[in-house]
């Protein structure tokens, strides 16, 4: 027996209209979207009986029909929720408490994390966006997951083009088709990938999702690595190269962006390119980018820790002065923390028995 199931792709104008307005441009919820959500039909229809003597593949059919009806009136639901959301936001922020309290509030009110008002908002934008663009039918609306719809709306125009193309001839979308599409046009359009590759790639011989990530690294870099790393390509046309070649690129683009980060190398003379060189030759640049990388947190975080002195240091003056005999325990407090806040500062390690660390704090405006 086949499932009755209501007919969301034509006769549902959630459906067949879903940008009747576009609400971020009006601050109250319009008259037609409260007569859309007044026409959505209850989901209603026959599951098969668990207990019948049914063909296991009758009962796969009837049970993937219902589940895709479930999930293509999910997904239109949770596309005017995320319209609903951002009409709120955007109401507060032009006339509400500041700050994004007042949205925040309205969130807690409904039970509604922060995390899933914003994801609920993305995904209406990239439905917006999407049909905006003329990228869209809305029709083809059904065919999508709603990460699908996410990670289409982030791609490029071609490959937007192409799924739209493939949604509008019925075919179900998945993140992962889109992203396999994505990771197809990268290789196949980027001049960073020398034309020898992208021929074994359009003959099937080099897989483009191996190509895409490189592509995304090789971006960062300057011209004079990506010169090098296209040799190394032409000489050895295989996946494990492009697979090593990627790891390489990563690491040069990690190794670059700190370096410049680290005030101790910015303060000296040292020469990074040749270091790189050096690096590379020897086939330690993953070490070697580890190593500045580590650098610039180790940096970072004396800051911070100077910053925390300091306030421990502040918050306990004050506290001193505002205490007194009366406050026996405030002060014993105060003295179980002055080994955090003199100019010698100690911290047991672990449960104590790998001993302690002692850091003396010496700053120029002392």
């Amino acid at each position: 027996m086949t499932p009755e199931v209501p007919e969301l792709c034509n006769n549902d104008p959630a459906v067949s209209q879903p940008n009747v307005r576009p609400m971020a441009d009006s601050p109250q919820i319009p008259d037609e979207l409260i007569q859309v959500l007044a026409e959505f039909q209850d989901l209603h229809f026959e599951l098969p009986d668990p207990e019948a003597e049914i063909p296991e593949l009758d009962f796969e059919q009837q049970i993937d029909v219902a589940w895709k009806v479930c999930d293509r009136f999910d997904l239109q639901t949770e596309i005017w929720r995320g319209r609903i959301l951002r009409v709120v936001r955007d109401r507060e922020k032009k006339g509400g408490e500041g700050r994004g309290t007042g949205f925040l509030n309205w969130l807690k009110e409904r039970e509604i994390s922060k995390s899933q008002a914003y994801a609920l908002i993305e995904l209406a934008n990239s439905a917006d966006a999407l049909l905006l663009q003329g990228h869209l039918n809305p029709d083809a609306i059904n065919n999508f997951s709603k990460r699908a719809f996410i990670e289409t709306a982030k791609a490029p125009a071609e490959v937007q083009q192409m799924v739209s193309d493939a949604a509008c001839n019925g075919d179900r979308i998945t993140r992962r088709e889109v992203r396999q599409l994505n990771d197809e046009w990268t290789a196949m359009s980027s001049d960073l990938i020398p034309d020898s590759i992208r021929e074994k790639a359009t003959e099937g011989a080099m897989p483009p999702r191996y190509l895409a990530p490189l592509v995304r690294e090789m971006e960062k870099l300057p011209e004079a690595h990506i010169t090098e790393l296209k040799r190394e390509m032409i000489e050895n046309p295989d996946v494990d190269t492009i697979k090593q070649l990627t790891s390489e690129a990563k690491n040069l683009s990690k190794y670059l962006d700190a370096a410049g980060q680290v005030q101790a190398l910015n303060q000296s003379s040292v020469d990074m390119e040749m270091a790189l060189e050096e690096a590379l030759r020897v086939g330690c640049l993953n070490t070697a980018s580890d190593l500045v990388k580590q650098a610039t947190v180790l940096e970072q975080t004396m800051v911070k820790l100077y910053s925390s002195w300091k306030r421990v240091g502040s918050l306990a003056d004050r506290l001193y002065v505002d205490t007194g005999a009366s406050t026996p325990h405030l002060r014993s407090l105060l003295g179980c923390l002055e080994q955090l806040a003199g100019q010698i500062i100690e911290v047991q390690l672990g449960d104590g028995s790998e001993g302690r660390i002692r850091l003396q704090i010496l700053s120029d405006n002392e």
